[in-house]
Order: structure tokens, then sequence, then C-alpha cells
């Protein structure tokens, strides 16, 4: 598979990115705006995150007048290394906000409209297993390292009950679920949010043996390097989305596409509200820092 996957035309994108810092735009007197990539974590598999976020990506361009094209790595971990290799400046990421990445400068401007959501450890509903301590020896799957939810708050948990597993990293949300009903692992560590997602896409229920506190969502986020115009545009963009009909129509084909248990919307937001994520960092056991 490829490591990555550049939509929207990947090779006119880079021919036109290059132009813009050495061409001025005909009759402007000034340089074209670069091409932004954006990278969402991935929270399902390649198809669906291709379709619910590139006529997102097209609509908030459109409105904008500031280029996105989307970004994807092969795995969550793969789309996160480009956002600490600095070759992406937007990002709806929750992984920015250990002390150390804190430090890279992003800066969060708005959040997905939803519920918060916890890390769960589940089961399929059927099951023998309805305890933690069950899990002892056996393999548990998650999304991948850099999963907050998913993979580092429910594995802290297991780390403070001494509950050793064997680790699999599925490479996403989807996958880490596909081998959960295939009977390679006993049990996935999960966002709650995509394991309603997976039941109303695929019909496949759950038993929960352990929920954390809650989170709120993925942030929007944007790098250091976005001037403050190109910045406000791209923000005014996303935040009305559910006001314009146009917006209205792409957000509820997504909402649709991934069974969202609410319709999907963004809302501004800030740094301070993901103070319980850097609360989570502080206390995190020593051995998953």
């Amino acid at each position: 598979m490829f490591r990555q996957i550049f939509y929207r035309f990947p090779r006119l994108a880079a021919l036109l990115a290059f132009a813009s810092l050495t061409c001025a735009h005909p009759g402007a007197g000034a340089a074209e705006p670069p091409v932004y990539h954006f990278s969402p974590v991935n929270q399902y598999n390649l198809q669906v995150s291709a379709s619910f976020w590139n006529p997102i990506m097209r609509y908030v361009s459109q409105k904008s007048g500031v280029r996105l094209t989307l970004k994807l790595g092969r795995t969550s971990a793969d789309t996160t290394s480009y956002v600490l290799a600095r070759e992406v400046d937007f990002a709806f990421t929750n992984h920015l906000f250990g002390p150390e990445r804190a430090r890279m400068g992003w800066t969060v401007f708005g959040r997905r409209a939803a519920p918060p959501v916890q890390g769960q450890i589940v089961v399929p509903a059927d099951s023998p297993v309805r305890d933690l301590r069950e899990l002892a020896g056996g393999a548990v799957a998650f999304p991948g390292p850099e999963a907050l939810i998913a993979y580092k708050v429910t594995y802290a948990q297991l780390l403070r009950r001494e509950i050793p597993v064997d680790v699999v990293f599925a490479g996403n949300q989807d996958a880490a679920f596909t081998q959960l009903f295939a009977g390679k692992v006993k049990a996935v560590g999960a966002n709650s949010q995509l394991v309603q997602s997976y039941t109303g896409r695929e019909g496949k229920h759950f038993r929960v043996l352990w929920a954390s506190a809650p989170f709120n969502d993925l942030a929007l986020m944007a790098s250091p390097r976005v001037p403050a115009e190109h910045l406000r545009a791209v923000a005014r963009a996303f935040l009305g989305m559910r006001q314009d009909p146009e917006g209205r129509k792409i957000l509820d084909a997504a909402s649709e596409l991934v069974h969202a248990a609410v319709p999907l919307s963004f809302v501004p937001a800030t740094d301070a509200d993901y103070a319980s994520y850097r609360a989570f960092y502080a206390d995190a056991p020593a051995d998953l820092r």
C-alpha cells in the first residue's frame, strides 16, 4: 500500500505549491498563497476517511480562498509523523497536547461539535470476558501508538491495574475492530465515538469492560507557520459550514457515512478546552511515556 495518499491531483497541487513560491499572480503584484496540507487523525479506514474529508476540504478551500489538500498516512502514526515533520499546516487531532509537542506552537481554533468521548476497553457483546483481569496474558488491539484516547488512555488503565497484555497495533480503529471480531485478539482499546459508529456501520455490538472520564473531541489546529489571515479565513469556513446550505449538505452526508450520533458541525475552541488532555499526561504511568 502507499505510505501516504494525496487527494485532489497531487502533482498539480505540488506544482502549484512550487509556483506559489517563485511566481507572482498575474496582474496582482503578489505571490500566490501556498497550498496547505490538512491531516486528520485516521479514525476510520482509508476509504471512509477520504470520503468523509475530501468534500469538506473542497468546501473549505472554496469558501476561504485558501487551498487545502488532504494528506493521509496508511496508519494514524504515519499521519501524525507528517505533522511532527512539519509537512502539514492544518490538522484534526488530539496528538499535540503532550508537554513536548505543545512546544511546537500549534493553535486550536475549533473542534467537532460532539459529546465528549471516552476511552473504552471493549469486547464483543457475546464474549465470555466480563472483567479486565480476564485479559491478562491475552492480545489486546489498539489503533496505534499515537491514539491518545483509544490507546494511551486505555492502556494506561491496564498498566495501573498491573494487567499484562500483548499489545497489537492495528493501524486504525476499524482494523482493530476487525481483528476483534475475527477472534485474533481478546479486546480492543477504543474511542467511544468510534465504537458507536462501527456498530451503526457494521452491525457489530460490544460490551464495555471499562470506560474513562470524558475528553473533548478532536481539535482543529493550525501550525505557527500559517499566516493569521489564512487561519482566520479557514476557521470561518469550517465554523460556518452548518449555517450554509451547501456546507450543511456536505456535513449531513459525512454524518450519514459514519453513523454519527449527532449531526456533524464544527464550533470554536481554544487550548483551554483540552485541559483534561494535559492532566492525563501529567499523571500518566511512567511506562507509557
